[in-house]
C-alpha cells in the first residue's frame, strides 16, 4: 500500500515525517522536489510506504500540491495531516481530531437569509466523506474527536464567526484550511480520503499568545506514530477485495 501524506508547510510534515519513522536513529529522510516545488519525503512501515509533501496553504494550494503528487505515483489512500484550531471544549489545544466528514465551511454565497454552500447552489458538493471504518479507527487508536472538520479559507478569529461556524456545523470538531481542497484532488482520483488534525488553538478571537504550535506538531507526531500501522493494516485488509 502507498500512502499520500499531505502537509501545509515544512513543520507539519516534519512531524509526520517524525512519526511514521520507526527508530530515533533511522537515518534521516531525504526530501525531493516534484514539479511545480513541492517537496516530498518517503518513508516506509511494514505493509505501507508513506510519501510526505509539502503542498502550500489553503484549499486551493492543497489541491494543486496533492494532483501534482497524484499524477506522478500510484496511491492507494489520501491524508490531510496538520494542525488547526479547535472547536472548546470537545476539542481542546494539544488534542487530536479525525475527521468523519471534511467541509467546505465558507465556499458558497452570503444572502440575507444565510450562508448557502456550494452545493446548495448547485455548483457541485461541499462534503467529502472518509471511508467510515477507516476513521473510526484512525479515532480509536489515536485518542481523538471523531469529528467534522471545516475547510476555510480564512481562519476564524473573532467570536462573531466562531459561533456562526458553530451554528451551521454544531458537530464540528476543528477548523483548517487544507481538507476540502486534498479531499477535491483525491476524489478526482477515486481514492479515498482522510483527515488528521492536531489542534494548536481554540476557534475564535485571534490570540497568538495562546497558540501551542508546538504542543501541536508534537501531538501531530504522536499520532501518526499510531496511525501509521493503522492505515497500513486498513490498506492490506481493503487492497486484497
Amino acid at each position: 500500500m502507498r500512502v499520500l501524506v499531505v502537509t501545509a508547510v515544512a513543520a507539519e510534515a516534519d512531524s509526520v515525517v517524525t512519526g511514521l519513522t520507526p527508530h530515533p536513529d533511522a537515518p534521516g529522510p531525504e526530501p525531493r522536489t516534484l514539479p511545480g516545488g513541492y517537496l516530498i519525503t518517503r518513508r516506509d512501515l511494514p505493509g505501507a510506504a508513506f510519501d510526505v509533501v509539502v503542498a502550500g496553504v489553503g484549499p486551493a494550494a492543497a489541491a494543486a500540491g496533492t494532483a501534482t503528487a497524484l499524477a506522478l505515483a500510484d496511491y492507494s489512500l489520501v491524508v490531510s495531516a496538520g494542525i488547526g484550531g479547535g472547536f472548546a471544549p470537545a476539542a481542546p489545544v494539544g488534542s487530536l481530531v479525525v475527521a468523519d466528514a471534511i467541509v467546505a465551511a465558507d465556499l458558497g454565497a452570503e444572502t440575507p437569509e444565510g450562508f448557502l454552500d456550494v452545493q446548495a447552489l448547485g455548483f457541485g458538493r461541499s462534503v467529502h466523506l472518509p471511508p467510515a471504518e477507516l476513521a473510526a479507527r484512525a479515532a480509536e487508536a489515536t485518542g481523538a474527536l471523531l469529528a467534522p472538520v471545516l475547510t476555510v479559507s480564512t481562519v476564524t478569529g473573532t467570536a462573531g464567526r466562531a459561533a456562526a461556524l458553530a451554528a451551521r456545523h454544531p458537530l464540528a470538531g476543528a477548523e483548517a484550511m487544507e481538507g476540502f481542497g486534498v479531499a477535491e484532488a483525491a476524489a478526482a482520483h477515486g481514492l479515498p480520503v482522510l483527515e488528521v488534525r492536531a489542534v494548536s488553538n481554540a476557534v475564535g478571537p485571534r490570540d497568538r499568545a495562546a497558540w501551542r504550535i508546538g504542543d501541536a506538531l508534537a501531538a501531530l507526531a504522536d499520532g501518526l506514530r499510531v496511525l501509521g500501522p493503522v492505515l497500513a493494516n486498513w490498506g492490506e485488509r481493503h487492497e486484497h477485495r
